[in-house]
């Protein structure tokens, strides 16, 4: 038998998905167009190569079995990350930072909308029953303030004392808080008792750390090196120091500040990033992630045509891919 994936359901929904994005920029009214259009051109540029829009959707059809009642909370979804992302770029920017026609002013102000107004608009639209607008909207506030909490240790990034605990704190803030969000979301739109919201809570907050563990192989594997550009200190990082002799120690945190500008340091830096005891460190975490989010799952149960899309999701996401040297 054949498992639907999440891209699988998201190809399914992707057309209403779409149609429910028109339908949250119509909320901001006649009197804005301005706005309306600084959110629709931050939308249009901000592309996602997984579409994980689609999560509430199963979540809530894991409980239900229907995924379109939880289209809402999939642009709101879109829409967290949507700013979130932008906040980051224009945090690194450094004044440089355009968004197709939008330039810097432009693009903060319209963060500024997508991340909170218009989502909180969105679950108090008439597309979501009265009776849990109120949870979903506090939901959606509270989020920021752990996120930005991961976000601000993000960009302290205090190398010399980084710990594999520390850089998971951090991941639990800036990546679990908004996955534990939306998952607690599509619960209590879906009905479920407050034992399972908190299930679906822990099971966002653990596969937020196994997609920014993803994420971060990403940056490595596609080249961009920004993390090692911006100094972020990242679980493979904390791996590399952590088990380093005192010597190796000190020169792993000063390539990590040469990193900054210097090609020559960044290159030696994720050699040493990439050492073979360093990756299998990295690996036995990513595994135990994995397999906490699975347990989370087994706890859970619920509809059997979609709680394998999810275990799928989570699969996909523990796959280590870099390749050790040396």
């Amino acid at each position: 038998m054949t498992t639907v994936t999440y891209e699988d359901l998201h190809r399914r929904m992707a057309g209403a998905i779409e149609a429910e994005r028109e339908a949250a920029l119509d909320l901001l009214g006649p009197s804005a167009p301005a706005v309306r259009a600084v959110v629709a051109e931050l939308l249009g540029r901000r592309t996602f190569a997984y579409p994980l829009s689609v999560l509430p959707l199963i979540v809530h059809a894991v409980e239900t079995g229907s995924l379109e009642p939880a289209l809402p909370l999939a642009v709101v979804h879109e829409l967290w990350w949507t700013s979130a992302c932008c906040l980051d770029d224009l945090a690194d920017s450094q004044g440089a930072y355009r968004a197709g026609g939008l330039d810097e002013s432009a693009a903060l102000l319209a963060t500024v909308i997508a991340g909170t107004p218009l989502p909180l608009l969105a679950v108090q639209s008439d597309r979501v029953p009265e009776p849990v607008r109120g949870a979903l909207s506090a939901e959606i506030v509270w989020c920021w303030i752990p996120a930005t909490e991961g976000q601000l240790r993000d960009l302290q990034g205090r190398a010399a004392g980084a710990t594999c605990a520390s850089v998971v704190q951090a991941y639990l803030g800036k990546s679990g808080a908004p996955f534990s969000m939306i998952t607690a979301m599509a619960a209590q739109l879906a009905g479920a008792g407050h034992t399972r919201v908190e299930l679906w809570r822990e099971f966002g907050d653990v596969f937020g750390v196994l997609w920014q563990l993803f994420n971060d192989q990403e940056d490595i594997l596609s080249g961009r090196e920004e993390d090692l550009r911006n100094g972020t200190v990242t679980y493979l990082f904390a791996c590399a120091l952590e088990d380093a002799a005192p010597g190796d120690r000190e020169r792993i945190l000063a390539l990590h500040a040469d990193a900054r500008r210097s090609a020559g340091a960044r290159a030696d830096l994720a050699g040493l990033l990439l050492a073979p005891a360093v990756l299998s460190r990295y690996e036995k975490a990513v595994d135990e992630f994995r397999d906490r989010a699975h347990r989370v799952l087994d706890e859970l149960g619920g509809h059997g045509g979609y709680l394998p899309a999810l275990r799928d999701l989570v699969d996909r996401s523990s796959r280590v891919l870099l390749a050790p040297r040396g």
